[in-house]
């Protein structure tokens, strides 16, 4: 899986995840989110458009950053999950959890949390 990180603002992270996540992979997905929390971001911006596939170790994972994003005063957001991804999500019932955004185009640019128009 590879993983990128880049920064939009001070408070805001946006994790690139591309590949699958899963038991052999959520590390590294959770060294990198953990990673943007401890450097300042509040605000986690996961973009899923190139994720394959998330099993139970990634929604853990995913669930983790953001209970301790929220806990800074920030949120985790999804954007673009493949079907098989938003399946997991929409059978897990946390696609009504996490905010999700159709695409990056679509994120509210403001250091803070919100839905997508």
């Amino acid at each position: 899986m590879e993983l990128k990180i880049s920064s939009r603002s001070r408070d805001v992270a946006v994790v690139t995840v591309s590949g699958e996540i899963d038991l052999y992979t959520a590390p590294r997905l959770r060294s990198g989110l953990i990673g943007a929390l401890d450097d300042g971001a509040r605000r986690l911006v996961v973009d899923m458009s190139r994720t394959e596939f998330c099993d139970s170790t990634g929604i853990s994972v995913l669930l983790s950053a953001m209970k301790r994003s929220r806990g800074k005063g920030g949120d985790v957001e999804l954007v673009a999950p493949k079907a098989a991804v938003r399946k997991v999500l929409e059978v897990t019932g946390l696609d009504e959890v996490f905010t999700i955004h159709r695409d990056l185009d679509a994120l509210p640019v403001a250091a803070g949390t919100g839905n997508a128009p």
